[in-house]
């Protein structure tokens, strides 16, 4: 494997890292790859795992949220079927979730880290540690919002997560995606790179080689425009000390523009289906 780029830990450690480049399967793989990663999400700026609303910036991704939970929502409204037993893993404090419970699934989530857990169990959601814990399970639909990149073991993981999945069941994850403009523009800068908590780099060949393997096929992959917008801003605040908002729009613009053409936007949404 090549050197791709250098980049370092904006939000804890300040830590350099180096991320590789696996030309067999056109994805990017961080090394060093830390044994303990609890340290690195110990950070109120980890906002997935605290729903902190501290400045301008985390309560713009709340109102953002709101609305991607009701796009998430409709979109696995799409792969319903006679259980609704849905499976979110990577959790986070379960404002997914809950949304798909209102919505009469039977959902069940998985998240390690107990901060996050905590805060879903206030929401009144109990959500389990380790995916292994539902080895006799079964789920209609299986969702991974921004985790795939975390996951340690990502060959056996994704094996195990397969495994879970009813026979006519249906897979969803986002990733970002390091071929989009804006990663190309910020460069090591580039937030969604995330090291070292994003151990992998997805491009869309990565995604179906790997699932492949796994008897999965990529049946649809759909954009996330607004994330071009809120990584080029916590982008900006990398590069620049402060985040640049008219910049960041402009360049989150831009990014969304080029991947009209391209399909290359920040980040993607991935639905695979066995077969």
């Amino acid at each position: 494997m090549n050197l791709f780029i250098k980049t370092k830990d904006y939000t804890v450690s300040g830590e350099e890292f180096h991320l590789m480049y696996d030309q067999q399967n056109d994805m990017l793989i961080t090394q060093p790859q830390p044994k303990q990663q609890d340290q690195y999400y110990q950070s109120e700026d980890y906002i997935s795992h605290t729903d902190t609303k501290r400045n301008f910036l985390e309560r713009l991704y709340h109102i953002v949220k709101q609305y991607s939970l009701k796009k998430k929502c409709s979109l696995i409204e799409n792969f319903s079927g006679a259980s609704k037993s849905l499976l979110d893993i990577g959790a986070g404090t379960g404002d997914f979730l809950l949304s798909a419970k209102k919505r009469g699934w039977q959902v069940k989530g998985v998240e390690p880290n107990p901060l996050a857990r905590n805060k879903a169990l206030n929401k009144g959601l109990s959500l389990i540690e380790d995916s292994t814990a539902c080895k006799n399970e079964k789920f209609e639909v299986i969702t991974l919002w921004h985790v795939l990149e975390h996951l340690p073991d990502l060959e056996n993981q994704i094996r195990q997560i397969v495994s879970l999945l009813e026979e006519s069941g249906t897979l969803i994850l986002a990733v970002p995606n390091f071929k989009s403009d804006d990663a190309a523009y910020y460069k090591h800068f580039w937030a969604a790179y995330d090291v070292p908590r994003h151990l992998w780099h997805f491009s869309q060949t990565a995604i179906s080689n790997l699932f492949s393997e796994n008897g999965m096929k990529v049946i649809k992959v759909k954009p996330m425009i607004f994330d071009s917008f809120y990584v080029s801003l916590l982008s900006e605040k990398y590069k620049n000390g402060k985040p640049n908002y008219v910049r960041a729009f402009y360049q989150g613009f831009k990014s969304n523009l080029k991947a009209m053409k391209t399909g290359e936007y920040s980040s993607l949404i991935y639905i695979l289906k066995k077969g």
